[in-house]
């Protein structure tokens, strides 16, 4: 049953790729993403179109917490379809590395840091105006590869880019 239901899914996500028109990206955008899921408030983004409707989003988040000070950057490959007239949705899938370093020690663990990487998705919807200002809401679940943070994050952020 779970076999028929993926192939299903499979089917009618192509489906749907293949019939929803595409509308042209800026070539360029840059603003801020702002969201706080994953212990980052506000990470800096930028996105490069790499074609009709594909971009590449990259975002640098830097915070200083009361007991933690990290970084955290990110890659998504992005698709991007139409919805109706401004309104797009994207999916994509990535990539990080990040950094945190703890000021209080942990239990079982002999250094208060560590730099580790993680798989990213996102799915979202924007809204491009006719200045050069998009507006988005996105949700980017990922999954760390570390000795302390090992586990699933889910952030959900704002968006807000100037495109060029």
């Amino acid at each position: 049953m779970k076999h028929s239901n993926l192939i299903f899914g499979l089917i009618a996500f192509f489906s749907m790729v293949t019939f929803v028109n595409a509308q042209e990206i800026s070539q360029n955008a840059i603003g801020l993403r702002v969201g706080d899921g994953d212990g980052f408030g506000t990470e800096v983004s930028y996105q490069r179109a790499l074609g009709d409707n594909n971009r590449l989003e990259a975002d640098l988040g830097i915070r200083s917490g009361d007991n933690y000070d990290g970084f955290r950057l990110t890659g998504i490959y992005q698709w991007v379809w139409n919805l109706d007239g401004n309104f797009n949705w994207y999916a994509g899938a990535g990539a990080g590395i990040a950094n945190y370093d703890y000021d209080v020690d942990i239990p079982g663990f002999d250094d208060s840091g560590e730099t580790f990487i993680y798989a990213a998705g996102q799915l979202g919807i924007e809204y491009n105006f006719d200045i050069p200002l998009m507006l988005s809401l996105d949700t980017r679940p990922t999954i760390g590869f570390g000795d302390l943070n090992d586990d699933f994050d889910f952030d959900i952020a704002l968006g807000i880019r100037y495109q060029f």
